[in-house]
């Protein structure tokens, strides 16, 4: 009997201590997935940071110098780059506020019990399945001041004679942010269905029979438990978008005169114009240190609500 109970303690405690052969079985099934992220996101990240601290520049012959903080210094006095991040953070806040309450509404529509409602659904999603090259193509055509099908609208109802919207400097902004809108919504309008399909209806009859009307429902009962996936998704949204590229270099190029240059726009044409790589990796270090500012606060956030409730 007492050896049986040994035995059956050394069971016992051997299943609730693994030993040091199981955690190395759990880091090979990692591995695969850890492998691919320190190849292709951490080491190019960390590349990038290094190169920063260098003269590096175009040209096989051209010999790579460690130069310190100079680029970082530069950089500081660089008032295009400067303008260039003011022209993001406006881009980010124009497409992300708008696009979250566009979202909102057409997930509240798409939740309700409506005919066709599987069909719109699968409508709603479809710019999002779209290549943002493609999107921009799509809207170059759009905005077309000779031939767009905006102009010709705009001359049928006897409004004028159509405008250049993308190469227009006081249109041009407001035309990209449009596009942003329209391309980002279904992701944003997935999210906050999902969010509101895991609200209990129970809760939604129980303040209806109390007499709460819609706005009142929403408010106590849909907002509070939505408010943790509309927090996120715009977070996640606004650090999109600040990093946003390929929409805005197929529509405008940066232009007309920078008014559109984004961030990634300056660094690219630092890189791959005029060949000045180190500081152009200096320029993605300042956007890597604003978006992980950006998330601090946000975890910041999240947490502190997390304890307060």
């Amino acid at each position: 009997m007492v050896s049986a109970t040994k035995r059956s303690g050394g069971r016992t405690a051997a299943g609730a201590n693994p030993g040091p052969g199981r955690d190395h079985g759990a880091w090979f099934l990692v591995l695969p997935a850890l492998i691919p992220i320190l190849v292709l996101s951490v080491g190019p990240l960390l590349y990038g940071i290094a190169l920063a601290f260098t003269d590096a520049q175009s040209g096989r012959t051209r010999s790579t110098r460690w130069v310190g903080t100079l680029n970082f210094q530069d950089l500081l006095h660089d008032t295009l780059f400067w303008e260039s991040f003011r022209i993001g953070l406006v881009w980010a806040l124009g497409v992300t506020v708008p696009q979250f309450l566009l979202a909102l509404g057409l997930a509240l529509l798409l939740d309700q019990n409506l005919r066709l409602r599987r069909l719109a659904r699968a409508l709603a999603i479809v710019p999002w399945a779209m290549p943002e090259v493609v999107v921009g193509i799509m809207w170059r055509l759009v905005y077309n001041a000779d031939a767009g099908i905006l102009n010709e609208t705009v001359r049928d109802l006897g409004l004028g004679d159509g405008h250049d919207w993308l190469g227009g400097p006081a249109t041009a902004l407001a035309a990209v942010v449009v596009v942003g809108v329209w391309a980002g919504m279904p992701q944003t309008t997935v999210a906050l269905l999902a969010g509101l399909q895991n609200t209990p209806r129970e809760l939604h009859e129980a303040a209806a029979l109390d007499g709460a009307g819609a706005w009142r429902r929403f408010r106590t009962v849909t907002w509070p438990a939505l408010r943790p996936v509309a927090l996120a998704i715009t977070a996640l949204n606004f650090v999109w978008n600040l990093n946003s590229f390929a929409l805005v270099y197929v529509l405008t190029n940066g232009g007309p005169g920078g008014r559109t240059r984004l961030p990634m726009l300056f660094a690219y044409e630092e890189a791959f114009r005029y060949g000045q790589f180190g500081y152009a990796a200096a320029m993605g270090c300042v956007l890597v240190a604003a978006v992980s500012v950006l998330l601090a606060f946000h975890l910041v956030g999240r947490l502190k609500g997390d304890r307060d409730r």
